[in-house]
């Protein structure tokens, strides 16, 4: 007993004597009194906790050049004994709070941005797209209006000269009555060659011609004289002719003559003619399929092919007319 009684007495004045030497020199800032009002009851092992709590909390707090302290810090809090353990608490949560508040902070000093496609910008987008679309749709109607502008005024603008269709004839109508080209002046006309053996072709280009010559009387009131040219004199005689024209239309002219004289007038009209499978008296001629508008001189104004319609033929001999009396006058 008296031996370890004296063990402890000498260990507590070893440590009292570090303590207070080890405190004195190194951390001038501390007061001397709490270390001095330390009681000698105190045991070595409260002294050596005091003693590290107490240089923890000098070294954090020791002064930096670099580092501004905050005038709020309390330097005498951690050094009494006894309050080391909860001082390292509170400052444990403490900084737990001081992170959280810089995290907060941080957060709340960041700029908030929406997601990368928002309600306004798809709305902007989408009236570009319809912008671009009406615009696109409004071009190519103005295109196509200014080809049609283009290919009407190409049509409907003074022609530079004239072609070289039509000239004089010597033929014979289908009631036997010799017939020149000036027995049509004053008078628009419309001329088809072909031939009465023809199976198919002539006599539906001759339907469509009689069709055409009524929807003009009946829209515009025009005159327009039709005429039926034979190729095929061998066979086409008068007689043959007379029969053939009143099938069609009251006021269609066949015409007829010698092979010299309807060869003259096919090529005078650019009309192309050739007999084809020939046996014996049988045989096919192939030939233009044209109508020829010709005025009340007796010039080319136009020609129509296979592709009009009695309709369209119609409408686009009363255009002629117009164009040509508007040119005129």
């Amino acid at each position: 007993m008296a031996s370890a009684f004296l063990r402890n007495s000498s260990l507590r004045q070893i440590c009292y004597s570090f303590n207070s030497r080890s405190l004195s020199s190194r951390f001038h800032s501390l007061p001397e009194k709490s270390l001095q009002n330390t009681p000698p009851s105190t045991s070595p092992y409260e002294l050596l906790r005091a003693f590290s709590a107490n240089s923890r909390f000098l070294c954090t707090n020791t002064p930096n050049p670099g580092v501004s302290q905050s005038p709020g810090s309390n330097v005498n809090a951690a050094v009494q004994p006894g309050a080391s353990a909860q001082g390292g608490s509170e400052n444990k949560n403490d900084g737990g709070q001081s992170s959280g508040g810089s995290e907060n902070t941080q957060q709340q000093g960041k700029s908030i941005r929406g997601g990368p496609v928002s309600w306004m910008s798809f709305f902007l987008l989408f009236c570009t797209g319809v912008g671009l679309v009406y615009y696109y749709d409004r071009e190519k109607k103005r295109h196509i209006e200014g080809l049609n502008k283009a290919s009407t005024a190409v049509k409907q603008g003074p022609s530079v000269g004239k072609a070289a269709i039509g000239g004089p004839f010597n033929l014979i109508d289908h009631n036997g009555k010799a017939v020149t080209e000036k027995d049509f002046l004053g008078k628009w006309n419309l001329f088809y060659f072909g031939f009465t053996h023809c199976p198919d072709i002539c006599p539906d280009e001759l339907i469509k011609l009689a069709s055409a010559i009524d929807k003009m009387k009946a829209k515009s009131g025009l005159e327009v004289v039709p005429v039926f040219i034979s190729v095929d004199p061998e066979r086409d005689t008068v007689e043959q002719v007379r029969e053939y024209v009143k099938e069609f239309h009251p006021k269609l002219i066949g015409l007829t003559g010698s092979p010299e004289e309807v060869k003259k007038t096919a090529r005078a009209y650019r009309v192309y003619y050739m007999k084809t499978e020939e046996e014996g008296s049988d045989y096919l001629v192939d030939h233009s399929i044209v109508m020829y508008l010709m005025d009340p001189n007796m010039e080319f104004v136009k020609f129509f092919g296979k592709n009009f319609d009695d309709a369209s033929l119609a409408d686009g001999v009363i255009q002629e007319i117009k164009q040509h009396k508007k040119v005129k006058a």
